[in-house]
């Protein structure tokens, strides 16, 4: 009843439009490295057999072609001129639960940064072909998050979009996220293309965890954990995998100096405001790594990964090397830490020769081990009470030589998984 409802509904409004779209343009950007149709339209939320189809009608492509980097393509999205009344009357459909679709399309495309401005403010209106023709078809949409790629343009009509970095490296994309210095991506390598990582950064929002003093300045385990955690995602993102960032801070960003001032305003994907309660806290970690983990292995994702991160809190006496744990009984999660270690081992042998290293790796019943599906790790960096391990967190260069032998823990699992 619904959709015969809307169809009615839409009949006058589509007199004179077509399914070829001439009284509005459709949106035009183009491919990415390594995008094929369907990575391009789960891009933009698009990915339903109606618009996969019409993709192929209106580019003049035959169905399975491949795109070519760089190259314009059409999406099924047509353009309005928003009237500055509403989408109904912008439109011609007046159809409240539908506008609001549309108008929450056009929201997650514009915090996703893969539309410059609110339509509100531009006046340009994007409104997906499927929601017209094809409502039945209609999907879940996705608040944006590190995961989703943002091309270097502003992605309006006509408008180029850049595909390479200052340095002349091919884009990957643009994440707010990062902050504004190391927001463009550049992409290094497509090995982990196709595969997903769950980065959670330990603490955050009422709870900074462990505290360290540092002469006259306090050291909050979570703000130093989530710039570790930053710094890993952007180097999954540069070899092509898809991050989630569980634990999220608006404003931080990558950031620099030894100082990361402790604030209390991260939250939880996406957007989630973080309980008081500890037991409350982990379950909303829990609950969003696990919806991720099952929508994604619908879509046919077999390689997911998640990486819980912390800082140990010991005596003042007592320098740890970065040592795991991981989910008991779990042969795979053990696989997975026991790599890492490997990894790291190998890059303490490498830039301090002759000190050894007496990282380990163990199992522990612990929320974000027992309670998650993905195969998961554990990593605790060190005692950020200590002295000497301080260092391996307030020099920045420190911090992003932690985050990349993670990195090459996690690409050498992946790679030995292919």
């Amino acid at each position: 009843m619904r959709i015969c409802l809307l169809l009615f509904l839409l009949s006058g409004a589509l007199s004179g439009w077509g399914q070829n779209g001439t009284s509005h343009p459709h949106l035009r950007v183009e491919a990415l490295p390594g995008d094929g149709v369907l990575r391009l339209l789960d891009r933009y939320q698009l990915r339903t057999p109606c618009n996969e189809s019409y993709f192929y009608q209106i580019n003049s492509l035959r169905k399975g072609a491949g795109l070519h980097e760089g190259r314009s393509y059409q999406l099924p999205v047509y353009v309005y001129t928003y009237n500055g009344r509403s989408i109904r009357s912008t439109t011609g459909i007046n159809d409240r639960p539908w506008a609001e679709k549309v108008q929450l399309f056009n929201e997650i495309m514009h915090r996703s940064g893969l539309k410059a401005a609110d339509y509100r403010d531009d006046k340009v209106l994007w409104v997906p072909y499927h929601q017209i023709y094809c409502p039945d078809q209609d999907i879940p949409l996705i608040e944006p998050g590190v995961a989703e790629v943002v091309p270097g343009g502003t992605n309006l009509p006509g408008t180029r979009v850049s595909q390479v970095t200052d340095d002349g490296v091919p884009l990957r994309g643009i994440y707010k996220i990062f902050g504004e210095e190391y927001a463009r991506v550049p992409l290094e390598g497509t090995q982990l293309s196709g595969k997903v990582f769950y980065v959670v950064s330990g603490h955050g929002g009422p709870d900074p965890g462990a505290v360290g003093t540092y002469g006259a300045f306090s050291l909050c385990e979570d703000e130093y954990a989530y710039d570790v955690g930053l710094r890993l995602a952007r180097n999954l993102l540069a070899y092509g995998a898809t991050v989630y960032l569980i634990t999220r801070d608006p404003d931080d960003g990558i950031r620099g100096g030894e100082i990361l001032p402790c604030d209390k305003d991260e939250t939880c994907w996406v957007e989630q405001e973080m309980p008081v309660n500890q037991s409350m806290r982990l379950t909303q970690r829990s609950e969003a790594v696990n919806a991720l983990y099952r929508k994604n292995r619908s879509q046919g994702v077999s390689y997911q990964r998640l990486v819980v991160l912390h800082i140990d809190s010991n005596s003042k006496k007592t320098s740890v090397d970065m040592f795991f744990y991981h989910r008991i009984g779990d042969a795979e999660s053990e696989r997975f830490a026991n790599r890492i270690k490997e990894t790291v081992r190998l890059k303490y042998d490498e830039y301090r020769k002759g000190r050894g290293y007496t990282g380990t790796v163990s199992s522990r019943d612990l929320h974000m081990l027992r309670e998650t599906e993905p195969v998961a790790v554990f990593a605790e960096l060190g005692n950020i009470r200590n002295r000497n391990d301080q260092a391996r967190f307030v020099i920045e260069g420190n911090r992003q030589l932690v985050a990349n032998w993670l990195f090459e823990g996690l690409l050498y699992d992946a790679l030995q998984e292919n």
